[in-house]
């Protein structure tokens, strides 16, 4: 037995509104969609980049709910991209909360985070250097230790 793919499969209090943001925000391209006659979003693929991430409006009737825009975050979605700045600041502009500014890390990235309107935070970041992993753990070290 083998693993194939993994999809992430986020729920949003409004899909259609949640499809719109992230075409804005991320240029998500939408692949297609299955929508109830009432209107609801029962199924929707979007692809980030090469990656499909899979979306619905939330079912109670069936236990499918949808995060609390509000709410605590449990996880984070980590987007690697060309240009992090660009990025945080479109997802802004197109109604994402900062959460926090992009900075250079010890681990070779440029990252921020931000929070979409749906709840889900993002974590955005551009290569800056080639850490290796026995590096990484020396810097990480010492940014704890506060050398």
């Amino acid at each position: 037995m083998s693993i194939h793919e993994v999809y992430p499969y986020l729920r949003a209090r409004d899909a259609a509104a949640a499809v719109a943001f992230y075409k804005a925000a991320f240029g998500a391209v939408e692949k297609f969609r299955l929508t109830e006659p009432g209107g609801r979003i029962g199924h929707v693929e979007l692809l980030f980049g090469g990656t499909t991430i899979m979306l619905s409006d939330p079912f109670p009737e069936l236990g499918i709910a949808a995060l609390d825009p509000d709410g605590p975050s449990c996880f984070v979605i980590h987007l690697h991209v060309d240009d992090a700045d660009a990025m945080i600041a479109a997802a802004v502009a197109a109604g994402a909360r900062l959460v926090r500014a992009p900075q250079d890390h010890f681990y070779g990235e440029r990252s921020g985070t931000i929070r979409d309107p749906f709840g889900y935070d993002w974590l955005i970041g551009h290569a800056i250097e080639e850490v290796e992993p026995e590096e990484m753990q020396r810097r990480y070290a010492a940014m704890l230790s506060g050398d």
